[in-house]
């Protein structure tokens, strides 16, 4: 039986003015796979991010999520087909608490609850990111990394079914970059269909099913993590000519 499409990237591009910083790129997710978006800084990973989730729209192509047009809809309606992210740079709710931050991603996103149930399945997702002892705790107070692990619970808590992870990773020292993977790993055996984009490649060589390589805007290879991290064009995009 063929593996069902859950994300589906058909030729898609964004211009800034006279900057294309997405050029005409096609991919496909299959369901619960984990696919790495890599490729050196400014080679638009998190340009393409933004347009699935909707905080950009493309200006050519076209993106379903399985077989729904979502490149066209607002960001506030694709989070409610189930597309759920993190941010390069977190972003989490500074006048609410630990676990209101949680129930915002319950309530908005793709698996809408309310009352005792939101609450009970937002408590679910701070212990499993880790935080079940900080619920009531201000942001404020809040290390970087239990920063991340809100966002990480908030996302989780809209129940998506694709959830794009932005750099998640970055940031952390050696004991939390560890903590941090063992997490993603533990979504990837939940059987999450995850978009990863990360610089960290021990993670994607551990987490990743499949990458797309970009560079420029471009997709230059497409493959397993040992295929790509082996082709010639992506070691010439990251380190040079000299060394391709």
């Amino acid at each position: 039986m063929a593996e069902s499409t859950a994300l589906d990237v058909q030729g898609v591009s964004k211009r800034f003015g006279g900057l294309l910083a997405v050029d005409d790129l096609s991919f496909a997710v299959r369901e619960n796979e984990v696919l790495g978006l890599i490729g050196p800084n400014g080679s638009g990973k998190t340009t393409v991010m933004n347009l699935i989730s909707g905080l950009l729209k493309p200006n050519g192509g076209e993106i379903f999520l399985g077989d729904r047009k979502i490149s066209d809809r607002p960001a506030r309606i694709i989070a409610r087909a189930g597309v759920a992210r993190t941010f390069q740079l977190v972003r989490i709710l500074p006048s609410l608490t630990v676990l209101e931050n949680v129930i915002a991603g319950a309530v908005f996103g793709h698996k809408r609850l309310w009352g005792r149930a939101v609450r009970q399945f937002a408590l679910r997702q701070l212990e499993r990111v880790g935080m079940g002892h900080a619920v009531d705790a201000p942001t404020a107070s809040l290390t970087y990394i239990d920063e991340k692990r809100v966002e990480l619970a908030r996302a989780l808590a809209s129940d998506p079914r694709i959830l794009l992870l932005d750099e998640w990773l970055a940031g952390l020292n050696p004991t939390e970059l560890q903590i941090g993977i063992d997490l993603i790993s533990s979504l990837r055996e939940e059987g999450r269909t995850i978009i990863l984009v990360e610089h960290v490649m021990d993670a994607i060589r551990s987490l990743c099913d499949r990458c797309v390589v970009m560079n420029s805007g471009a997709k230059i290879a497409e493959g397993t993590p040992e295929q790509t991290l082996a082709d010639r064009e992506v070691i010439r995009a990251y380190l040079g000519d000299e060394h391709a």
